[in-house]
C-alpha cells in the first residue's frame, strides 16, 4: 500500500492542496499501528518531533477541521474549552481519564443498552456516544 498516494487522495477529497507539510501531518496522523486520540497542540508536538518540516498551528489546525468535516477524524469534545480528535472513526465510546487528560476507547459491545426517554419532535437520534469520566 502506497501511504503518500493515500495521503494525496485524503487532502485532495478533503479540498486541499497536498504540500509537504500536510503530508507530514498525514503520516502522524495514519502511519501508525493502532488509531489515537489527540489534541491540536498534540498534534503539533508529535509533527514538530517526527518532521523536518516547519508547519505552522494554523496548518495543522486547517488541516484537522477539514478531515473532520469529511469524517476523517472524530471529534470528542470534552467541556467547553477541550476537544480531543480520533483517529478511530467507527461508532465507540470512552473514558477520560480527568488525571491524565487521557481517552481510552470503549468498544460498543462493552456498553449495555442506552435507553433515551426523551423525545424531540421532528427529530431522531443519529448516533449514542458515551463519554465516562474517571480519575485516581
Amino acid at each position: 500500500m502506497n501511504n503518500k498516494h493515500n495521503f494525496i487522495n485524503k487532502l485532495r477529497s478533503s479540498g486541499l492542496r497536498p504540500t509537504r507539510q500536510r503530508i507530514e501531518i498525514c503520516k502522524a496522523l495514519y502511519d501508525r499501528q493502532k488509531t489515537f486520540h489527540f489534541t491540536i497542540n498534540d498534534l503539533a508536538k508529535i509533527v514538530k518531533k517526527k518532521s523536518k518540516e516547519n508547519i505552522s498551528l494554523a496548518t495543522i489546525y486547517n488541516t484537522v477541521y477539514a478531515f473532520k468535516k469529511k469524517k476523517y477524524l472524530k471529534e470528542i469534545s470534552i467541556n467547553t474549552n477541550k476537544s480531543y480528535f480520533d483517529t478511530n472513526i467507527s461508532n465507540h465510546h470512552h473514558f477520560f481519564n480527568e488525571s491524565t487528560d487521557e481517552l481510552i476507547d470503549i468498544k460498543n459491545s462493552e456498553v449495555g443498552k442506552v435507553n433515551i426517554k426523551r423525545k424531540i419532535p421532528g427529530k431522531r437520534i443519529k448516533s449514542i456516544e458515551v463519554l465516562v469520566k474517571i480519575s485516581d
